[in-house]
C-alpha cells in the first residue's frame, strides 16, 4: 500500500527497460534527486504499455513493475521533463487511465466553534 502523502515523479523520457533498481536509482540521482528520499520514481519503457517503480521505503529498495496486455499506458509527451503526479494519478495511471483528467479538490479545513 502506498502512502497517500508521498511523492510521485514520473519521467516522461523512456529508459532501457534491462536496467534493475539499482540503475533507475542511478538516473534519479543523477537527475539531481535524492533516491532515497522516500519517493516514487515513476520509469517507462520506448513501448508505452510497460512502467517501473522503484522508491526506497525506509528498510530497503523496492521495485514494482507492470506491463498492460492490450493497451498502453498515458504518458507526457516524450523529452526530458519529470511531471509530479498525486496518489489518486499514479492510481489512474496504473489503472491504464488518464492519470490527466484527475485533478484533486480543493477542500477547506473544518472549523470548529469551540
Amino acid at each position: 500500500m502506498i502512502p497517500s502523502g508521498v511523492r510521485v515523479f514520473l519521467a516522461s523520457h523512456p529508459v532501457d527497460f534491462r536496467k534493475g533498481p539499482d540503475s533507475l536509482l542511478s538516473l534519479v540521482r543523477d537527475a539531481g534527486s535524492d533516491p532515497f528520499s522516500g519517493a516514487l520514481y515513476v520509469f517507462r519503457a520506448k513501448r508505452a504499455d510497460r512502467v517501473k517503480i522503484v522508491w526506497w521505503d525506509g528498510s530497503g529498495v523496492c521495485l514494482f513493475a507492470k506491463r498492460l496486455e492490450k493497451s498502453t499506458f498515458c504518458w507526457p509527451r516524450i523529452g526530458h521533463v519529470r511531471v509530479q503526479l498525486n496518489h489518486a494519478q499514479l492510481m489512474a495511471l496504473l489503472d491504464g487511465l488518464d492519470w490527466k483528467r484527475v485533478r484533486p479538490v480543493a477542500v477547506k479545513a473544518p472549523v470548529f466553534a469551540g
